[in-house]
């Protein structure tokens, strides 16, 4: 009998509750430190909290990884059963989330940390791709092998309406964030050897912009290999994001396309406003 193969995350993978139940994924919640106070991602506390805390008081929420013991804690948890692991997190250039998992995993036998070298739902596909396999009979080494190679097609980005938060966050000039602003710009941030750069820049308003950006994205969709796409926002419209979606369907009518929220962690950096189209992209 084969051992069962047991697909666990951080919550940054921003998965919509529908995947999460539909593979049984275990999701280790970052922390969020807020106004003196601590909370777990998705738990306890939701990004439109932060959004109306910020609006308050111009404070932004800091974001931890779990440490080493809570790791260990909820390795011991999953394997008790025998079962064997594999724990997807966020880009190790963007947290400590994955080396506390790897030092976790050093005292367990069958428990695979993947740096998905990515951020949202661009780890969020990987977790799914792992998912599946895990459903096929595939073991979890083959599996760990299979993923990690596919980060390199991981085609991750979003635009953002307004700089404020990256600025306050340290992660755009103030220099930048006022030039932006003023001119209507709509950076795409995009995700490149496990970091954030800036991409293309848009101007306009933010329906019409998230328009071109789909389109430049996909292209005519025939380098889109995932079976889904993901269109992952922080608090948008509902218009604008069934917008983007049917956009999405004209363009690659054959996949299957998800809408999620992204969570805290990544709210907390990019603000309200903020949608991207993430899916696998075939590497030439």
């Amino acid at each position: 009998m084969s051992q069962k193969v047991i697909i666990a995350s951080d919550s940054t993978s921003d998965l919509n509750a529908a995947l999460i139940a539909r593979y049984n994924i275990q999701i280790l919640p970052l922390s969020v430190s807020l106004g003196g106070k601590n909370y777990t991602d998705g738990v306890n506390i939701d990004p439109d909290t932060i959004y109306a805390h910020y609006e308050k008081t111009g404070e932004l929420p800091k974001t931890a990884a779990p440490n080493v013991a809570a790791f260990e804690g909820f390795f011991s948890r999953l394997t008790a059963d025998g079962s064997a692991v594999l724990f997807f997190t966020i880009s190790a250039e963007m947290s400590s989330t994955y080396n506390n998992a790897r030092l976790a995993a050093a005292e367990f036998q069958n428990v695979y940390p993947i740096d998905t070298r990515n951020l949202s739902t661009g780890g969020g596909l990987l977790v799914v791709a792992a998912a599946e396999m895990a459903e096929s009979g595939v073991p979890a080494a083959e599996i760990a092998e299979k993923v990690t190679a596919m980060t390199k097609n991981v085609d991750a980005s979003f635009v953002i309406d307004n700089l404020e938060f990256l600025h306050k966050g340290g992660r755009c000039s103030a220099v930048a964030a006022i030039g932006a602003n003023l001119l209507q710009l709509k950076p795409c941030i995009t995700v490149h050897e496990g970091k954030m750069g800036v991409g293309k820049k848009y101007r306009g308003k933010f329906g019409v912009v998230l328009e071109k950006y789909v389109a430049d994205r996909l292209g005519d969709g025939a380098d889109v290999i995932s079976p889904i796409v993901f269109v992952t926002h922080a608090g948008c419209d509902a218009a604008v994001v069934d917008a983007c979606v049917e956009r999405v369907k004209a363009i690659v009518p054959d996949k299957q396309v998800h809408i999620t929220r992204a969570g805290c962690t990544i709210s907390s950096h990019c603000g309200r406003n903020t949608l991207g189209v993430l899916f696998l992209r075939e590497r030439h």
